[in-house]
């Protein structure tokens, strides 16, 4: 069945071995070492989560291969993938440039980045009472933003599989006040996104699609107040907005569990505004779940004290899911055709407790509720 929106789920890439982790955490880590340790924290607590196909190196071809007939036949469009480059260079890449460029038929799914530009620390675990340590610093200097763009246009934006927009390669930014930090004033931002306009274009593209995720209030930098997030977003500029996960913009404010139904609906409050609040247009997004306990230390006492260690969401089951979608299908059906966009959190934040991975408990269920919530299938139906 045909439909009318397009559907974009973000994917985690810390599923591969990489030798940033590894001079951390030792020879062959993941952060699958992370989902295995996990143990039920209270009463009702589903934990470890369990991956259905195994703890799998995302960096296999073959592992990819199956990620994308999945993701296809339940009618995602586009992996947006979580993106690391600092000062040093990439990081977690190998998901995508092994995995998902060698896959045979990687044809069947679009992909595009999101820069993670925030600072990288070690919470893997997080340890009670210990500050996590500071690894990469999310801020880099205008050079790095250079040569970053000239190997995104050349070696990602050329594949035949990016996402475009209108015939614009979409590229999105995690975190606006390092965005900014980066160049140190909006103006000087302003100039920097025009270089990497000017070379998507001389690459033959229409221009590129610059979308901000929004979240948190951005302070400028040398400003002591906070800065309307419409003011980056309009003398930028970018393209488009969009969030990563409903947590953002909704407080789990029920310990150790809020409700799934409570978050969903707190969350298309701010949606519904969001759509005509930022002078550029808005893609909701949808949100599987949320258990971050995983990435805490498993011995310490479960508090809510802050990121990761903090209530989880609960009641998110596939059927609740399913519902989600309908209402986001029905909230974006007046919208231009062009803007009518979901992105979903997310494909396999398995230690956040959010991901459409089939899973020991679950099996496909989420990604057949999600498939179809999208054809307009009745629950009785599926």
């Amino acid at each position: 069945m045909s439909r009318d929106l397009t559907v974009a789920c973000y994917y985690f890439p810390n599923y591969h071995v990489d030798p940033r982790n590894e001079a951390r955490h030792g020879r062959g880590w993941t952060e699958w070492e992370l989902v295995k340790r996990g143990e039920p924290r209270f009463a009702g607590h589903q934990q470890p989560k369990v991956p259905l196909w195994g703890c799998e190196d995302e960096a296999d071809p073959s592992v990819m291969e199956k990620k994308i007939a999945a993701a296809a036949d339940h009618d995602i469009d586009a992996f947006i993938f979580d993106w690391y480059y600092y000062n040093d260079g990439p990081f977690l890449e190998r998901g995508l440039e092994h995995g998902f460029f060698n896959a045979s038929n990687n044809a069947r799914l679009k992909f595009a980045v999101m820069w993670a530009n925030h600072d990288w620390v070690d919470i893997h675990p997080s340890k009670r009472n210990c500050p996590p340590q500071l690894q990469f610093p999310g801020v880099v200097t205008p050079e790095t933003f250079d040569k970053m763009t000239d190997f995104l246009v050349g070696a990602y934006f050329s594949h035949p599989s990016y996402w475009c927009i209108d015939g614009r390669p979409y590229f999105s930014v995690y975190e606006l006040s390092k965005f900014v930090a980066n160049f140190g004033g909006v103006e000087q931002t302003r100039r920097a996104v025009e270089r990497f306009r000017a070379k998507v274009r001389a690459a033959g593209f229409r221009d590129l699609h610059l979308n901000a995720v929004v979240w948190g209030r951005p302070i400028l930098p040398g400003e002591k107040g906070e800065v309307h997030v419409n003011e980056l977003i309009e003398r930028v500029p970018f393209d488009s907005v969009t969030s990563y996960v409903w947590i953002h913009h909704v407080p789990l404010d029920r310990f150790p569990q809020t409700p799934f139904e409570d978050v969903r609906d707190r969350y298309f409050a701010y949606a519904r505004e969001a759509f005509d609040a930022h002078g550029a247009p808005y893609y909701p997004n949808a949100t599987m779940g949320w258990d971050a306990t995983p990435r805490v230390v498993q011995s310490d006492i479960l508090e809510n004290s802050g990121y990761p260690s903090m209530a989880t969401i609960s009641g998110n089951t596939p059927e609740a899911f399913a519902e989600s979608i309908v209402m986001l299908r029905e909230m974006l059906a007046d919208r231009p055709e062009n803007e009518r966009i979901l992105t979903i959190n997310c494909w396999n934040e398995w230690t956040e407790g959010s991901y459409l991975e089939p899973d020991a408990v679950s099996g496909m269920a989420y990604l057949e509720a999600l498939r179809d919530a999208l054809r307009g299938v009745e629950a009785t139906e599926a």
